[in-house]
């Protein structure tokens, strides 16, 4: 990848935001509570998601992948062992395990500040294995560079998704401010 996508703000999802999502994902988003990074084409890529759906079930994933052609791509590296490859570095590199620490304990910490989900995991394996690139990726877009080592690894061995556009096109009536109602 020439140059990873620039962190976003964090917003509160539109009623457009809501539809990309949905259409996305193939399915309604549950317990979406923000848009946590935007692609470089505008729509949403990254989620925050409550620490617990509306009907009360934990889900510890706070940040979530939404963009079908990232998750295509990490699923790439996922099958060309990079996971496994990057959870024997753990054991070897004192170093990048710290810092995989301290991603696991800002992951535990933003999720706490919502809801603290006792005895469930941060996500991904942190903070001892790479359990899935998807949510590693999902964070150091939402947080930024410099958070997650094994997530801003992931991002820069990715082609760049977002080259052909939008991977969804939401319909117009969904351009308006409707109430989001997820």
């Amino acid at each position: 990848m020439e140059t990873p996508p620039p962190p976003t703000p964090r917003t509160e999802p539109t009623a457009e935001d809501t539809e990309a999502v949905r259409l996305q994902l193939g399915r309604p988003p549950r317990g979406l509570r923000a848009i946590a990074h935007r692609c470089p084409c505008g729509r949403p890529d990254v989620v925050e998601t409550a620490p617990r759906l509306p009907d009360g079930t934990p889900f510890p994933t706070l940040y979530y992948l939404t963009c079908p052609r990232a998750a295509s791509a990490i699923g790439t590296l996922e099958a060309e062992g990079v996971m496994k490859e990057m959870t024997e570095r753990l054991q070897r590199d004192e170093e990048l395990a710290a810092a995989y620490r301290a991603a696991h304990e800002d992951y535990f910490r933003r999720r706490d500040e919502i809801e603290e989900l006792t005895g469930f995991p941060s996500a991904g394996g942190m903070p001892d294995r790479v359990k899935c690139l998807h949510v590693l990726v999902a964070h150091s877009l939402a947080a930024g560079p410099g958070v997650n080592p094994l997530g801003d690894e992931a991002i820069a061995l990715l082609p760049e998704w977002w080259r052909k556009g939008a991977c969804v096109q939401v319909p117009q009536q969904h351009t308006t401010s409707e109430e989001n109602d997820t």
